[in-house]
């Protein structure tokens, strides 16, 4: 088990030596004990984020959102990968559809590069957010 926490590593290691020593008997009671304090400590962390994210919020910077693409080098690896698969997808639009295929196929390829490039700034979240609030 990985973990970045080696308190909750050395909760874990003490609760699988109380198994060992106790027997199975008591293993529920340990269990439930640990999913106690992992729950504490999840519920700790959570807390923290959220206050670190209202600091932001206060202070008038934009939290960033985790798990969206958003860094630079995240949107340039996006772009150089569509653009390495835009050749091979060129050539396959041209040879079945000629130039209609060409043009539906840089079409799609521009399509794809907008959306993830509006996610990755934020601009298509503040829209929808903006179009809830009516």
């Amino acid at each position: 088990m990985a973990t970045g926490d080696p308190e909750l590593r050395k909760e874990l290691d003490a609760t699988l030596h109380a198994r060992r020593e106790l027997g199975p008997d008591y293993e529920t009671e340990l269990l439930d004990s640990f999913v106690e304090k992992l729950d504490r400590t999840v519920d700790q962390r959570v807390r923290r984020r959220l206050a670190e994210r209202q600091m932001q919020v206060a202070r008038g910077s934009r939290p960033r959102q985790e798990g969206l693409p958003g860094g630079f080098g995240e949107r340039f690896g996006f772009a150089a990968l569509s653009l390495v698969l835009a050749v091979p997808l060129s050539a396959i639009g041209v040879t079945h559809a000629g130039l209609v295929g060409l043009l539906v196929t840089w079409a799609g390829i521009l399509g794809v590069n907008v959306v993830q490039a509006g996610h990755a700034t934020g601009r298509f979240r503040r829209a929808w957010a903006d179009r809830d609030d009516e």
